[in-house]
């Protein structure tokens, strides 16, 4: 058995700064990983196959439409076969990238699990350590027809993400942060957020300092912006209750939200802060998703 983790990704901010003639938005975005996700096992098997369980199972499909499998017929179309399962612990359409993750997560369990065929689709592998961006930005790239956030999701490191997902910068030295994410179980369609936005013709993110600790970080982060938010807020009310909520709580320093949502997320001087929010929070709105983690991985 091959095990391999998924963690959720969270946009701390996300800059549309264009719109291709195809239809693709451009973005410049600051992406981070969290120590909570989902989890694959994968086994041997004559066939693909995949079976779904845990917290956040519930309508998720297990046919060829879901992103694991979809992702193991890239990684090699010929192959014999292998036996999925997921252990789903993220909320679906989400904004926390739980289908690229999971699709990334895969790639790289397979790399480690049909080894053989490692080296035809990725022959400088996955080591950040040894690649340069531009050949982590050539390797992601090839990832990218499986969605949008499929290639930073496969790296799972801090990356500044522009244009349509493939062009990545890495950062080697971001302060951890912690953080609590919420979701008010509501799903949401990226491509709705899309056509909402007013203005798809933004600032991008200035170049980024180098930032000494995670006080520092949070500061920046303020000065910058989610241009998805106020079209998504727009769309799903609940979206603004909950940032609103998380401003409530003692010692939030920062809320946002991820992505196209509507999962948001709330950043604290440390853990026992973002401990006693998620209590106070699970408490009001049992349900909601709720969850504490620690960002930067």
């Amino acid at each position: 058995m091959t095990s391999e983790f998924a963690p959720a990704k969270v946009n701390l901010t996300l800059h549309i700064t264009g719109q291709r003639e195809d239809g693709y938005h451009l973005l410049d975005s600051l992406v981070v990983f969290a120590d909570i996700g989902d989890r694959i096992d994968i086994f041997e098997a004559n066939t693909l196959s995949l079976t779904i369980e845990g917290p956040e199972a519930d309508g998720v499909p297990a046919d060829m439409s879901n992103s694991i499998l979809k992702a193991a017929h890239f990684f090699n179309p010929q192959a014999a076969g292998a036996a999925f399962l997921l252990t789903k612990n993220l909320p679906s359409a989400a904004g926390i990238g739980g289908g690229s993750a999971d699709a990334a997560a895969t790639i790289r369990g397979l790399i480690r699990h049909w080894d053989a065929d490692a080296e035809a689709l990725f022959p400088e592998g996955l080591d950040l350590a040894k690649l340069s961006d531009a050949e982590a930005t050539r390797l992601s790239a090839k990832a990218k027809t499986l969605g949008a956030d499929v290639p930073v999701c496969l790296f799972s490191h801090p990356a500044r993400m522009r244009g349509i997902g493939a062009d990545l910068t890495f950062i080697r030295d971001l302060p951890p942060l912690h953080a609590v994410l919420v979701n008010p179980r509501v799903a949401v369609s990226t491509p709705d957020v899309f056509k909402a936005i007013s203005s798809k013709t933004n600032p991008p993110m200035p170049d980024l300092p180098d930032f000494s600790d995670a006080t520092t970080l949070i500061q920046w982060l303020t000065t910058q912006r989610n241009d998805m938010q106020p079209a998504a807020m727009s769309l799903f009310p609940e979206i603004g209750e909950v940032i609103e909520k998380l401003k409530a709580q003692e010692s939030c320093q920062l809320a946002r939200m991820s992505g196209s949502g509507a999962t948001c997320f709330g950043l604290f001087p440390d853990a026992g802060s973002a401990q006693s929010a998620v209590a106070k929070i699970s408490a009001e709105h049992p349900g909601w998703w709720v969850r504490n983690c620690l960002l930067g991985r």
